[in-house]
């Protein structure tokens, strides 16, 4: 049995806080389990030189964890890391999926991503987050009329699967995760299509038909985080 009588296939229990501050265009504070994720958005006129005169927008991603945000202090980013970079690109990639970039105009959306308490999970909920920050941004834009109506295209999350101890779970806390024999992130659209899906073998590797057990166990995992998102949003 898992913390909290958690059964192999349920989600750690997630709440969603939309405003949880003030001041961005859109923001959300996710918990998962003890994984708490600040997503900020903020929107500024004009994109990235390479961009200039194509009528389209840009959207790009930042990711950090707070020094205390693990069970010991780890010292704070002043260059990212290899990981901070890779996460950072993993959660740009997922949301330019949600978004259609000609219809908001020449304008740069950023989405801050700070890791407040680490237990697993940072990346895969900081995607969660991150959409439905997004969708209160657009929400305000196409209210100012700086968005097409359409420019949102489609729901993403992301949620992470693997087996331990011979067992496939859903949704790693830490205590698991650092134990995983094989360990999975599968990001999807709410069409059931797939943006990404990072699948490594720590130990022994692994069958397909592991392999497409893992992935339908986070398909239906994801298809309960859209119905969180959705009721946050309203």
């Amino acid at each position: 049995m898992r913390t909290n009588h958690r059964l192999n296939h349920q989600l750690r229990p997630v709440k969603i806080t939309p405003g949880y501050i003030d001041y961005p265009e859109g923001c959300v504070l996710i918990e998962a389990g003890k994984t708490r994720v600040l997503c900020a958005v903020s929107i500024a006129e004009g994109v990235p030189r390479w961009l200039d005169g194509r009528g389209q927008g840009w959207l790009t991603a930042e990711y950090a964890m707070l020094p205390r945000a693990t069970h010991t202090r780890t010292p704070r980013e002043t260059t990212p890391s290899a990981r901070s970079q890779e996460i950072r690109r993993l959660i740009g990639r997922s949301l330019r999926a949600a978004i259609d970039l000609k219809l908001i105009g020449e304008r740069t959306i950023t989405i801050d991503c700070d890791v407040l308490q680490a237990d697993g999970g940072t990346r895969t909920t900081a995607i969660t987050g991150a959409y439905v920050a997004l969708a209160l941004a657009l929400k305000k834009m196409i209210a100012d009329k700086t968005a097409s109506p359409r420019a949102l295209k489609t729901q993403v999350a992301a949620v992470s699967v693997g087996i331990v101890g011979g067992a496939e779970m859903l949704d790693f806390e830490y205590s698991e995760d650092s134990r995983a024999e094989v360990d999975f992130n599968v990001v999807m659209t709410s069409e059931g299509k797939f943006i990404e899906v990072q699948g490594t073998a720590e130990g022994e590797p692994f069958a397909r038909d592991a392999m497409d057990r893992l992935v339908n166990l986070a398909r239906d995992g994801i298809a309960e985080l859209f119905k969180i998102q959705a009721a946050a949003l309203g």
